[in-house]
């Protein structure tokens, strides 16, 4: 299976021909949209940064919020979270997502804003890659992003959702990348693209950084 970055929290998943984004973005990011087919769309929650449908071309399946799905050989599970840690008092719900692709369980997190409890780590168990907002304000902080990466405990983290010089604005608040390299004390490899397959998956917990 390989994982390529679109930009923000935005991915590609591609596996024997079946296509899944997550989160497309609206140009309101300041980054422009990649204009992509795919068979499945997952959406972490309605903001316009994570659930943009207009550049996407085909016929895909939509998959918002919590439930059980399958579709054309592809397990998701969506796990109902908030997006602030006031149980979604300032920026409402958010959905976390276990996708299993060919033995491969990959989580993303959308704009979680808090730590996570046993009932969701428990639905969580046995993640290999685990994609996860580290820049701040609307999704876990560098500090924050550690702890829930420790609680995860995946294979691989991917981090997302960060600032960077393409981004607009509006986002000036946000951490950068560098910030929580320097919070994780982790040393980061950098791939344009991620080929991941179970027997290969590291022994000792890697950083990815991929590259848009």
């Amino acid at each position: 299976m390989d994982i390529i970055y679109l930009g923000h929290a935005s991915f590609l998943l591609k596996h024997k021909g079946v296509r899944v984004v997550i989160d497309p973005f609206g140009k309101e990011v300041g980054i422009k949209p990649v204009k992509t087919e795919a068979d499945i769309v997952i959406i972490s929650h309605d903001h316009r940064d994570h659930n943009n449908l207009s550049h996407i071309q085909g016929k895909p399946m939509v998959i918002k919020g919590p439930g059980e799905y399958e579709i054309k050989g592809v397990m998701v599970t969506g796990i109902q979270t908030f997006h602030d840690d006031k149980q979604g008092a300032l920026r409402g719900k958010n959905t976390i997502y276990a996708i299993d692709i060919d033995d491969v369980r990959i989580c993303h997190l959308g704009d979680l804003g808090h730590k996570l409890e046993k009932k969701h780590l428990d639905i969580l168990d046995g993640v290999d890659v685990l994609m996860i907002g580290v820049g701040g304000e609307t999704a876990t902080d560098p500090k924050t992003a550690m702890e829930v990466i420790h609680q995860i405990s995946p294979s691989i983290v991917i981090p997302m959702h960060y600032k960077t010089k393409e981004h607009s604005k509006i986002w000036n608040k946000k951490a950068t990348l560098g910030d929580f390299l320097k919070v994780s004390g982790m040393e980061a490899r950098k791939e344009s693209k991620l080929t991941v397959k179970k027997l290969d998956l590291p022994e000792e917990m890697e950083l990815i950084v991929l590259k848009k």
